[in-house]
């Protein structure tokens, strides 16, 4: 079963499975009969081990060594490869479920401090303000500094109802932020809509789950039934945020808006890490305008929706350039319980393009920005001047019209949801320039 995988952090902080992780048997590779074995590394470990055994200021014994020894193994590699002891193991075959307990958080570690990739929606940590980007330096009263970052998340996590405060480093503020976040249990809806305006619809994905391909299937169904008989005009996809999650939900959801060619292929030194995936379907929009949102919290499986329609030329990526997570872990269960996850392929885009430490670099690119309405009053209308003609239209029709605009939403889009507000500015000019065409 392969899937992707976001970043090391996999736990109950909120944080479903990974963007592109592939669980397996076995080992990958068989050392070549003719590689010796590296005598002179291996007396100064035995070395290493005797020092700390007699002269560490504690005993400890040879098992947590050992394990202190595999963990350093896997976490010098990158920051994705790890050793995942009994628990930990479970807990992430756990988390395909879409339902777990803790924040609401898909974390990293970033200069030895938690760095959140992005906050899951509806979650307690999204509800209490935690943004993409932030760095967590204290749990309560703990420094971050120093821990592991599987020991961060065992701090994060705890009882439904309890209380934890994160202190946060943000870009921009000058001084650390202290958020109290209340744990919960985590339940992920993969795929909210709307409708924006008559005739353009609005899907949001907040993480690639077993079903969601399946499931965004029906939900565009839904939004052309809606649409009657003009149809939809266009839809935006919105991907900000989406820390990953199944690679094969990843390759579903573009598979929907292709009708042709690569989606994302892997490359690695082992024969099981070359994959190539493949457009099989029709484009169910039918060629309808397509804008994607993305931002500095999409990773793995968004980079991977977001940079096969961008190839493609199926859609216009509006936003921020993304997280920047292009390779492919694989879960190598072992006999006692454990488990590796470790690094063993990286992917790229149809054409060829690897995205580890770039990004989807967007065709528009937003900034983030905070927009306010000002009052300039009313001016001088037509309707103002002495003498005017009077309008052809039923003026209560008219009226009544704009009052139920207005009574729908007080709020304007471009002030509650800037990018979003581009976005469908822009679905509205292609949708002018396709009749014209």
């Amino acid at each position: 079963m392969k899937w992707l995988t976001r970043s090391i952090a996999w736990l109950l902080v909120g944080i479903s499975i990974g963007a592109s992780l592939a669980i397996g048997q076995g080992v990958l590779a068989e050392r070549h009969a003719e590689e010796s074995l590296p005598l002179e590394d291996l007396r100064t470990f035995t070395e290493v081990f005797a020092r700390i055994k007699n002269n560490y200021v504690e005993e400890v014994d040879d098992g947590t060594l050992l394990e202190h020894a595999i963990r350093g193994m896997l976490t010098g590699l990158d920051p994705h490869s790890a050793y995942l002891v009994p628990d930990d193991y479970q807990e992430l075959q756990a988390g395909t479920s879409g339902e777990f307990g803790g924040l609401g958080i898909e974390v990293g570690m970033e200069d030895g401090f938690v760095k959140v990739i992005a906050p899951i929606d509806d979650t307690p940590a999204q509800r209490a303000g935690v943004e993409a980007g932030d760095l967590v330096i204290r749990l309560d009263d703990t420094p971050v500094k120093g821990m592991s970052l599987s020991e961060a998340v065992k701090l994060m996590r705890g009882e439904p109802g309890t209380d934890i405060v994160l202190t946060i480093v943000r870009e921009g503020e000058d001084r650390p932020i202290p958020i109290t976040i209340t744990r919960d249990v985590i339940r992920v809806t993969s795929i909210r809509t709307r409708t924006l305006e008559p005739g353009y619809g609005y899907v949001r994905i907040s993480q690639f789950q077993l079903r969601t391909g399946e499931s965004l299937r029906e939900t565009i169904g839904k939004l052309r039934e809606d649409a009657g008989d003009d149809g939809l005009k266009g839809l935006v996809l919105d991907l900000r945020n989406n820390p990953g999650g199944v690679l094969n939900a990843a390759v579903s959801v573009s598979d929907a808006f292709l009708d042709e060619g690569i989606i994302v292929y892997t490359e690695g030194r082992m024969n099981d890490a070359k994959l190539t995936f493949n457009a099989k379907g029709s484009d169910i929009l039918e060629g309808t305008p397509l804008v994607v949102l993305v931002n500095a919290g999409s990773a793995s499986a968004s980079e991977i929706v977001a940079g096969a329609l961008q190839d493609h030329g199926r859609a216009v990526i509006m936003g921020e350039k993304t997280f920047g997570k292009g390779s492919v872990q694989t879960i190598l269960p072992l006999g006692n319980g454990s488990a590796l996850k470790l690094t063993t392929a990286r992917y790229y885009t149809p054409s060829g393009t690897s995205i580890q430490a770039r990004g989807i670099v967007p065709d528009i690119t937003l900034d983030r920005v905070r927009v306010s309405r000002i009052d300039i009053g009313q001016g001088v209308k037509e309707a103002d001047l002495a003498g005017h003609l009077e309008s052809e239209s039923e003026e209560d029709d008219f009226d009544a019209a704009q009052q139920a605009r207005q009574e729908a939403d007080e709020t304007p889009l471009a002030q509650r949801d800037y990018a979003l507000y581009e976005a469908l500015n822009l679905l509205k000019g292609l949708h002018i320039l396709k009749g014209r065409s």
